[in-house]
């Protein structure tokens, strides 16, 4: 995915992925009302780090589109909208405190491990409510995001999902992970 170690797409994968950003773009001119295409592809090929972060977001199934624009930055936002939590960032912990204090059982990664990977964040509780005001996400899965100092330091995680026509919020062990869990991310650019 990378060229010599370094977080870049080469021209290829550039070209392919907004070709894949822009038909999703397209496909869901409700979540992005006001925002011109050509505006938010300039953006993207001036920061070919943050095309590279988005990339990783596809490759691992989380469906990224812009879901914002944030005017004091003159940035657009991009978060997850598979309308499940990403597929292949499933089965993880909350962080890297959770993952080794367990002795058994271990899972592969956590999410805020992976998320700094790919170059993106976690969703806050606030913003996962916000993309939720776009789509219907997470009928069937639930999503990790941002545990206040408080709860982390007494060892409990924070997820979220929708159910019953409501997103709820819950807590869990911050070790805890299932096969219906993952976390969505987001990323300024």
């Amino acid at each position: 995915m990378t060229t010599a170690n370094k977080k870049e797409l080469t021209i290829e994968q550039t070209n392919e992925l907004l070709k894949v950003l822009k038909a999703r773009f397209e496909k869901n001119m409700n979540r992005h009302k006001n925002i011109e295409w050509t505006k938010v592809q300039a953006k993207l090929e001036l920061n070919p780090e943050k095309l590279w972060s988005l990339d990783e977001m596809e490759q691992t199934d989380g469906e990224p589109d812009v879901v914002d624009y944030d005017e004091k930055s003159d940035q657009y936002i991009f978060m997850d909208c598979s309308a499940e939590t990403p597929k292949s960032r499933r089965s993880i912990c909350y962080d890297r405190e959770a993952l080794e204090s367990r002795k058994e059982h271990k899972p592969a990664n956590s999410a805020m491990d992976m998320a700094a990977e790919m170059g993106i964040e976690l969703l806050t509780e606030s913003q996962y409510r916000q993309l939720q005001q776009l789509g219907n996400f997470d009928n069937k899965t639930s999503s990790w995001v941002i545990t206040p100092a408080e709860i982390r330091k007494l060892g409990g995680a924070i997820f979220c999902d929708r159910r019953y026509n409501h997103v709820f919020t819950y807590h869990n062990g911050a070790e805890s992970y299932y096969g219906v869990r993952g976390f969505r991310g987001w990323l300024k650019v």
